[in-house]
């Protein structure tokens, strides 16, 4: 779409708003309105004004302004507000060289994307991830100097089975036991299938949605494989629908990866696949289909994965999902139709065009832009140095005797040991400029001063559970 033709759209569908969105470095989306009659063709050039110094991880106060700079292709008209409503999405620029900014996750994208071109191996990487979520009925926490506490509640949590709900009807699903019962066990059908309609009316093509493992409301929606840099930015409306469809109905959502005690975790399981032309380079004739690049490209991954978590995984509570013996893949192998592997060759389909490896161990809580492009870098990277990625291992991983276990790296352990990873580990980030170091060093950074230390610092409510009477 061009710049006319958007104005050409706002026009069409009545916009008197226009909302400009863009990416603050670890993840959530931020937004300004400006009066339709603001945008002109030349805005997609000149950019509109803002202050970097607010926003997480950018600019220091003495060079805090910024330019934002829409995307023509991205415009899409807002299904939530009540003015009709025009929505951008824009690129980070600085107003005096007018470069790209190189914290601004979306331009990170972008070159991964021409370095992929760049290398020779593919044209296209397409990307297709499993962000599962819950759906809470209320959510209450606190954190301060004198007490902390978080209490959820949910019409399905099987917590509930005993609660007086005037009458309380039953059919609760059972930790572990959410996959995937028809209504009435399943409560959400209906809000799943909202958010996928609302979804679909944006552009946004889905595959399925369903109940998932947990109890309290665990749900997943597919979305179909797309190119890296429209992936990151649909992840984006992805989040943005499901919660608001959610708010309006009295619910609420989170891709927090941990949220409940003693059942499963939210996981992103992330399928990737590169194409050249209109051939797929993964198809091949060896181990579960798989050409020898795409052996190359698990070797990627999974020599990388420990510093690839610190972007896939990347908070403190992602670590709550990643433990050893438990239901998340933190075991750095791979497998066909296995899923206690970290990487997965799906075996739905025989169609060379179907084939593709999957990463098990990214998480929702992540910002997708940094995600795709890092497990994109690792997997051209396995490809340009041929890494091995040794035997595939096609056994229940979670039954194998401790010495064989302990032959089989983990992904890390917790947020800080993945950041450590990270700096030790960060070359092939580096590559094309797509990571810079001023990127990689403010990620440490951020979240090791606003996330690592923070948990750390903070009595855990357990804890006076186990030792206040020591």
């Amino acid at each position: 779409m061009t710049p006319k033709e958007v104005l050409d759209m706002a026009k069409e569908n009545g916009a008197k708003v226009v909302d400009l969105r863009f990416m603050d470095y670890p993840g959530l989306w931020q937004h300004f309105s400006v009066p339709v009659r603001e945008l002109e063709e030349s805005s997609f050039e000149d950019g509109f004004g803002f202050d970097g110094s607010s926003i997480r991880g950018w600019q220091p106060i003495h060079a805090s302004d910024m330019l934002v700079i829409p995307d023509p292709t991205t415009a899409r008209m807002d299904p939530f507000y009540e003015a009709p409503t025009l929505v951008l999405i824009c690129d980070i620029a600085d107003p005096v060289t007018r470069e790209p900014y190189t914290r601004d996750p979306r331009n990170i994208v972008k070159k991964a994307d021409a370095y992929l071109k760049n290398s020779g191996i593919g044209d296209v990487a397409y990307i297709g991830p499993e962000a599962e979520f819950f759906i809470f009925d209320d959510i209450r926490f606190e954190s301060s100097r004198f007490g902390a506490f978080y209490e959820i509640d949910s019409i399905e949590g099987t917590w509930n089975t005993g609660r007086d709900e005037g009458p309380n009807l039953g059919y609760k699903p059972r930790h572990k036991e959410g996959y995937f019962p028809v209504p009435p066990t399943d409560k959400f059908q209906d809000l799943r299938t909202q958010m996928v309609l609302t979804l679909e009316e944006l552009g946004i093509e889905t595959e399925a949605q369903h109940h998932e493992v947990a109890t309290a409301g665990q749900s997943e929606i597919d979305m179909r494989f797309k190119p890296l840099l429209q992936m990151a930015d649909q992840l984006m409306w992805f989040k943005y629908v499901l919660k608001n469809v959610a708010y309006r109905n009295g619910h609420t959502v989170t891709f927090m990866p941990k949220p409940l005690f003693e059942d499963n975790g939210t996981g992103m399981h992330t399928h990737i696949s590169i194409w050249k032309g209109d051939q797929p380079l993964f198809a091949g004739d060896k181990y579960a289909g798989l050409s020898q690049e795409a052996l190359y490209a698990i070797g990627g991954i999974l020599s990388h994965a420990r510093a690839l978590c610190a972007f896939t995984n990347p908070t403190t509570n992602s670590y709550k999902r990643l433990v050893p013996g438990f239901e998340a893949p933190v075991n750095l192998a791979y497998s066909s139709r296995n899923r206690s592997a970290a990487v997965r060759i799906p075996m739905y389909s025989t169609s060379p065009k179907a084939k593709r490896i999957e990463f098990r161990t990214p998480d929702p809580s992540c910002n997708g832009y940094l995600a795709f492009s890092a497990i994109l870098m690792a997997v051209i990277d396995g490809i340009q140095n041929k890494i091995d990625p040794g035997d595939p291992l096609d056994k229940n991983i979670y039954n194998l005797p401790p010495e064989e276990l302990a032959e089989i790296p983990s992904a890390p352990g917790s947020l800080d040991e993945a950041l450590e990873a990270l700096k030790a580990d960060q070359e092939f980030l580096l590559k094309g400029d797509v990571f810079t170091q001023d990127a990689i060093d403010m990620w440490v950074d951020y979240k090791t001063d606003n996330e690592v230390n923070d948990v750390k610092l903070r009595p855990h409510p357990h804890e006076f559970y186990l030792y206040f009477d020591i």
